[in-house]
């Protein structure tokens, strides 16, 4: 069963607006995985916006195959938007 939080409150954001939450353009850290956008800046594991060959601001989900982990992973941390 594929558990999607609901997305009626959340403000949309443009890839564009995703980009500059990268960690180093802005302090924000966020990622999108399949239309959700996942605020990581409190993870030590995204520091500076990089996470092993993966970068901030951007969409992972068509990377997530090639992680050791699965998308629970995303179950850490919140929710706050969804991607335009």
């Amino acid at each position: 069963m594929d558990y999607r939080p609901s997305t009626e409150n959340l403000p949309l954001y443009t890839r564009s607006q995703l980009a500059l939450r990268n960690g180093q353009d802005k302090p924000e850290v966020w990622i999108a995985y399949k239309g959700l956008i996942y605020d990581v800046t409190k993870s030590r594991l995204w520091r500076n916006g990089k996470h092993y060959e993966h970068w901030a601001g951007q969409d992972l989900t068509d990377e997530l195959p090639d992680a050791p982990h699965s998308e629970t992973v995303f179950d850490k941390f919140d929710v706050i938007g969804v991607l335009k």
